[in-house]
């Protein structure tokens, strides 16, 4: 198999794709930081620093938007849907962040999709770091991608 973002000669560059048709493309990520007890009772209480959920939305939503001017061969794309549950969760403990994103383009969105999760993860830490610096960012991973040549990916459970 050979690598899209390389030419024959080995060079990175941005893959062409003006000739690939305009699809609905969607991406379906997700990822967690586990926490204490304590530290996810902030997260949903309110914590000094505000609406700990509500502001990692926010985060994760302007994370996909900007993915081309974080990751140098990325396409900027016109998303049309980028939304974000992030739910606490007292057997992890921890915070379950899913982020789904959308577009109607040439190629495919789940960059944009690890994007927004990874920000908004990383939110949730900035937030929460004053009460616990332990919390642990894990298992950031595509769920599901559909559209495009490739069509439906999906993780098997």
């Amino acid at each position: 198999m050979s690598l899209t973002h390389f030419d024959a000669a080995g060079q990175a560059h941005m893959v062409d794709v003006s000739a690939k048709p305009t699809t609905m493309r969607e991406a379906v990520a997700t990822g967690c930081v586990l926490m204490s007890p304590a530290t996810l009772a902030l997260a949903q209480g309110g914590a000094a620093k505000g609406d700990v959920l509500g502001v990692a939305r926010l985060a994760g939503i302007m994370g996909a938007k900007r993915t081309a001017d974080l990751i140098p061969l990325c396409h900027p794309l016109p998303l049309a849907k980028v939304s974000l549950d992030l739910t606490p969760d007292p057997d992890l403990p921890g915070i379950r962040v899913t982020a789904t994103v959308r577009t109607t383009g040439p190629t495919g969105v789940e960059m944009e999709a690890l994007t927004a999760v990874t920000i908004a993860c990383l939110t949730v830490y900035d937030m929460l770091k004053a009460a616990q610096k332990s919390m642990r960012i894990e298992d950031i991973h595509l769920l599901r991608k559909e559209g495009g040549k490739s069509g439906l990916y999906e993780v098997q459970p």
